[in-house]
């Protein structure tokens, strides 16, 4: 294992709030979140810039993030949309050695308080706020389950 933080949380010996789990990715929350549920995914498998990632397991880190902004829909965050952002190396601000997706939840109307957050970096509540989270996520699959019996 190398000391990479993001690797240290998949290996479980580094903290993180986690949302979402399987065998390819996880997601759990930014501590420096710009808005409440501001969650990152990584691959389990170590790659530090796309460079070294392999595509499908691209295709699958972006797959979980468009999970994940529907499901915010669905939370008790209830979100109105989600920006989902990846900075490919130091040149565009990538500032962990790791490939992460950004899940930033947004609100019609949100632009000063997105800006304020953008700015302090604060973490919100992260029990409640993952267990929104993870109840959206619940939500979607219920609904997938119900449009797919109807």
């Amino acid at each position: 294992m190398n000391d990479c933080v993001f690797c240290l949380i998949v290996a479980g010996a580094a903290p993180a709030t986690m949302v979402y789990s399987d065998d390819a990715v996880c997601a759990f929350l930014d501590i420096r979140p710009i808005t409440r549920g501001h969650t990152l995914i990584v691959p389990k498998v170590h790659a530090t810039e796309l460079d070294d990632l392999d595509p499908d397991l691209g295709a699958r880190v972006f797959r979980t993030g468009h999970r994940l902004a529907r499901a915010l829909r669905r939370s008790g965050l209830a979100s109105d949309g989600a920006n989902l952002i990846l900075n490919d190396g130091t040149a565009a601000f990538q500032t962990v050695g790791h490939v992460h997706l950004h899940v930033v939840p947004r609100k019609h109307g949100d632009k000063l308080t997105f800006a304020k957050g953008f700015l302090l970096r604060r973490p919100h509540e992260p029990n409640s706020t993952a267990a929104a989270i993870r109840a959206g996520l619940t939500a979607l699959d219920q609904s997938e389950a119900e449009g797919a019996q109807g």
